[in-house]
């Protein structure tokens, strides 16, 4: 065998090598951002989860999260208070879990449970009025979103939830 030959068997040989090793590296990203969008999923949850324990954790809580989300009005200051600051930390998470959207990160299908949640809940008089009151809080692409939500026409989270709740709206 000439030298010729040894040298085209090395670049064949070479040159699969390096497609094995592009295909190896192909397959890891795939499972790379497989791995990431389930733990943005993971996490986006896990933020509400955080936010709506304390709910069921604290029955005052629950009250004013509740009487909040369908008449503000009837709670006092310092309740109006801590319904801003949880309606804060609630639209926090599902800005998130919108970020994780927009970029891909989050599988369609959770995605449309996320809207569905988020627009009940934006429409609430409560959240509605927090809403107007500060939404500068919170981005630009996610303000732009909330603009062109549709609203339900039979809008329920747990201040209306079985219809029988009294509402300001």
């Amino acid at each position: 065998m000439n030298w010729d030959a040894i040298s085209a068997i090395s670049q064949l040989i070479g040159s699969i090598a390096v497609v094995f090793s592009v295909l190896y590296l192909a397959i890891q990203v795939h499972r790379s951002t497989r791995v990431a969008k389930v733990a943005a999923q993971d996490a986006a949850a896990a933020a509400v989860r955080d936010v709506t324990n304390t709910f069921m954790e604290n029955a005052d809580m629950a009250r004013i999260w509740r009487t909040g989300l369908e008449n503000l009005d009837s709670l006092s200051a310092e309740e109006q208070a801590r319904f801003f600051h949880a309606a804060h930390q609630f639209l926090k998470a599902l800005e998130t879990i919108h970020y994780h959207h927009a970029n891909d990160l989050m599988d369609e299908q959770l995605w449309l449970g996320w809207q569905e949640l988020l627009r009940h809940y934006i429409a609430s008089p409560g959240m509605a009025h927090y809403w107007n009151f500060r939404s500068a809080l919170f981005s630009e692409r996610f303000r732009k979103y909330i603009a062109d939500l549709e609203k339900p026409e039979d809008r329920r989270t747990v201040g209306n939830l079985f219809g029988r709740e009294k509402s300001d709206s």
